[in-house]
């Protein structure tokens, strides 16, 4: 029996008749308003938000209906919220003019909210391939994170195989043109930015991507000074003398400047 005077811990009559049904109820996540000025961009999100035509677009829809569909946010432990889904809803409404915005707050570690961040902007109709190659390498290192957490005994190549193929399996793409699109975080942002805007072709940025970045500027230096792109056959050439040490200004030159001649019938 209890000692006279000890302390006694009672169950509140709340507590004691919650059903289980309720408790879960009290735990599952809410939408709430969240002041906008609260709202931070993702780390090192690698969507851009433009305010183009889209966006404009975007911003008319919100002043009129408001936000329709709630971001997805985590609570962060200085304060505020970082989004994880709906950074241009969440500019758009504060180009509108909206003080709030509806927000699914969830708890989340930083694998699951780089997995989640990832897989909600690659349903985006409009996507650039440095978008898709940093979000890439962004969700591939994240879920080889997660995989060396759940199976310390794995190998490191084995879990990078396995999470290669599950980044496919959710993208749409295989796990090798995964694996390319990573390969274009490894070229400098001037011969990046030309990918973008479709002046250098998808498989011959992935050789470029091998050669070292002081050749890869000495290239982007060609491409706007002989206003000629390297096809696949000249981005493969190009890399093998940079691995030879016989790559340079003079050399790149000479061979972009190939197909001009072609096209004058040189």
């Amino acid at each position: 029996m209890p000692k006279k005077g000890e302390n006694i811990s009672l169950t509140s009559y709340d507590d004691l008749f919650e059903t289980d049904e309720s408790r879960a109820e009290s735990q599952l996540e809410r939408v709430q308003n969240i002041p906008v000025r609260e709202l931070i961009p993702f780390k090192n999100h690698p969507f851009r938000v433009l305010d183009d035509e889209a966006m404009l677009r975007t911003t008319e829809s919100i002043a009129e209906y408001g936000v329709l569909t709630p971001l997805i946010a985590r609570p962060l432990d200085h304060g505020g919220y970082e989004i994880i889904s709906g950074h241009r809803r969440a500019h758009a409404a504060e180009l509108a003019g909206l003080s709030e915005v509806p927000v699914l707050v969830r708890d989340m570690d930083d694998d699951a909210a780089t997995v989640l961040m990832v897989d909600s902007n690659l349903q985006r109709e409009n996507i650039l391939p440095s978008e898709r190659a940093f979000a890439y390498k962004m969700k591939l290192e994240a879920m080889k994170h997660q995989g060396e957490r759940s199976d310390l005994t794995s190998c490191q190549i084995g879990t990078k195989l396995r999470s290669d193929q599950m980044v496919a399996a959710n993208s749409g793409d295989s796990a090798r043109t995964v694996q390319r699109y990573i390969r274009l975080t490894n070229l400098v942002p001037d011969l990046l930015d030309l990918v973008d805007c479709k002046q250098i072709s998808f498989n011959p940025a992935v050789e470029l991507s091998y050669i070292k970045p002081k050749n890869q500027r000495l290239i982007a230096v060609s491409i706007d000074g002989e206003q000629a792109s390297p096809s696949l056959a000249q981005a493969k050439r190009l890399r093998e003398l940079d691995k030879e040490g016989k790559l340079n200004g003079d050399v790149i030159d000479g061979i972009l400047s190939e197909q001009k001649k072609e096209d004058r019938g040189v």
